[in-house]
C-alpha cells in the first residue's frame, strides 16, 4: 500500500451544510477536525509508506479514523460502516454525502505498518497529547491514552469481534445441516438471543471488564459448540463443514483452557507472552482470518468482488465456491469456477475494462 501525500481533504461545501443543520452545537468527530490539520501532516508517515505506486486514503485521514474508533468503541468494519452513514464522520473526513467509504482492511494494515516501523508512538501521542489538551479524551483516572493503548484497544475490538462473529456463523451452518441435531444439543433460545443479531452490529462494551466478560461467553459458547460437533453421537458430516473449522483455529487461537485451584475447568484469552502461541498448524492465516470478512461482502449483495494479490486469493476462492451467484475477479493464480474470472496481475486493461462491464449494466438500472 502506497499512500501519497494528501493530508485531510477539504470539507465539500453540501457536507458541511448537512453537519452542521444534523449537529448546531456540533460533534466529537466535528470538533476533532476542525483542528486536526494542524496536528498532523503526511510527512510524518514518510518513513512507514511510500511515495510510489497507487494513490490511497491520506495516513492523516487514517489517524483521524482510527482515534474516533478509539473514542466510539468501534470495530474496523464498525468504523468503516460509520464513515458512510454518519453525516459527522463524512465531515471530519472531508468526504462527499454520496461517498461510499472506504474498505475496513485499510485501517488494519495502516496500524500494521506503523507497529512495524515503530511508529505508532509518534504519530498517535502527537494527536492524543492535543486531544487531552482540548478535552476530547480524558487525562486522568485510570484511563490510558497513549498511542499503544489505542492501537491495542482498536486490535482487541476486532478479535472480540471475530470471535462472536465465528460462533454465529457455526450456529447458522448447523440450523441448516442438521436443526434437529442442534435444537435437541444446544440451547437454541438462548443462543439466538445472543447472536440473532451481526456482532458488527452491535455497541460493544466501553468497559475493559465487560469485553472482557463478553469475551469469555463468546468462548464459552465456542467450546461447547465444538465439543458438540466432536461427540460420538453427532453426524459425522459436521466436522467436515468450514465454518466449524475455521470456528476450531480460531478458539484455539483466541482462548485457552486451564483448570483453578479448585478443578474446575476455566476458559479465557491466550496471551502470547504468558501463554505462548498455538502449533503452527492451527494458527490464524489467510483464509481463516479473511473469509469472514470476504462473506460479510456477499452478505452485503455487492455486485462484484475484486481480490488482487495472494493474500485473499484462498478466502475469495472458497467463498466463490460456496456462492455461485455472485460475481468475483480474481487478479493473480487461476481459478475455474463459473463465476470467477481470473486475470494475471500484468494485464491491468482487461481488469478494468471487466470491471466496467458489470458496473455499467447496474449504473444504467439505477437511472
Amino acid at each position: 500500500m502506497s499512500l501519497q501525500v494528501k493530508g485531510l481533504p477539504e470539507i465539500p461545501e453540501e457536507t458541511a451544510r448537512v453537519a452542521w443543520s444534523a449537529f448546531p452545537k456540533g460533534s466529537l468527530a466535528m470538533s476533532v477536525r476542525d483542528q486536526l490539520g494542524k496536528v498532523f501532516a503526511d510527512e510524518l508517515f514518510a518513513e512507514a509508506f511510500g511515495v510510489r505506486g497507487a494513490p490511497g486514503l491520506s495516513r492523516a485521514l487514517l489517524s483521524l479514523v482510527t482515534v474516533l474508533q478509539f473514542t466510539e468503541d468501534l470495530t474496523d468494519r464498525q468504523a468503516a460502516t460509520m464513515a458512510v452513514r454518519a453525516i459527522d464522520w463524512k465531515y471530519a473526513m472531508g468526504m462527499e454525502l454520496s461517498a461510499t467509504g472506504f474498505d475496513d482492511s485499510v485501517l488494519a494494515r495502516f496500524r500494521a505498518r506503523l507497529v512495524e516501523h515503530g511508529m505508532e508512538r509518534l504519530v498517535f501521542d502527537r494527536l492524543l497529547e492535543w486531544c487531552r489538551e482540548q478535552g476530547l479524551v480524558g487525562a486522568g483516572g485510570r484511563q490510558r491514552t497513549d498511542s499503544t493503548h489505542v492501537i491495542s484497544a482498536v486490535r482487541d475490538l476486532n478479535r472480540l469481534e471475530l470471535a462472536g462473529e465465528s460462533v454465529r456463523a457455526v450456529l447458522e451452518a448447523l440450523a441448516v445441516v442438521a436443526p434437529v441435531w442442534l435444537a435437541e444439543t444446544m440451547n437454541v433460545p438462548e443462543l439466538a438471543l445472543r447472536y440473532g443479531e451481526r456482532v458488527s452490529g452491535w455497541k460493544l462494551p466501553s468497559s475493559q471488564v465487560k469485553r472482557e466478560r463478553l469475551a469469555t461467553v463468546f468462548g464459552q459458547d465456542a467450546l461447547a459448540l465444538l465439543r458438540a460437533v466432536w461427540a460420538p453421537t453427532a453426524p459425522p458430516v459436521l466436522r467436515t463443514l468450514e465454518p466449524v473449522a475455521l470456528l476450531r483455529r480460531i478458539t484455539v487461537q483466541t482462548y485457552l483452557v486451564t483448570t483453578d485451584a479448585r478443578g474446575r475447568e476455566v476458559i479465557r484469552k491466550r496471551e502470547a507472552e504468558q501463554d505462548g502461541v498455538p502449533p503452527g498448524h492451527l494458527r490464524l492465516w489467510g483464509t481463516a482470518a479473511s473469509l469472514p470478512y470476504v462473506n460479510s461482502l456477499v452478505q452485503r449483495h455487492c455486485g462484484l468482488i475484486v481480490s488482487v494479490g495472494p493474500d485473499l486469493h484462498d478466502a475469495v476462492t472458497t467463498a466463490a465456491r460456496h456462492n455461485p451467484r455472485q460475481q468475483f475477479i480474481i487478479v493473480g493464480s487461476p481459478v475455474k469456477l463459473a463465476n470467477v474470472r481470473s486475470f494475471p496481475p500484468a494485464d491491468q486493461s482487461a481488469v478494468i475494462r471487466a470491471i466496467r462491464q458489470v458496473a455499467e449494466p447496474r449504473s444504467s438500472r439505477r437511472t
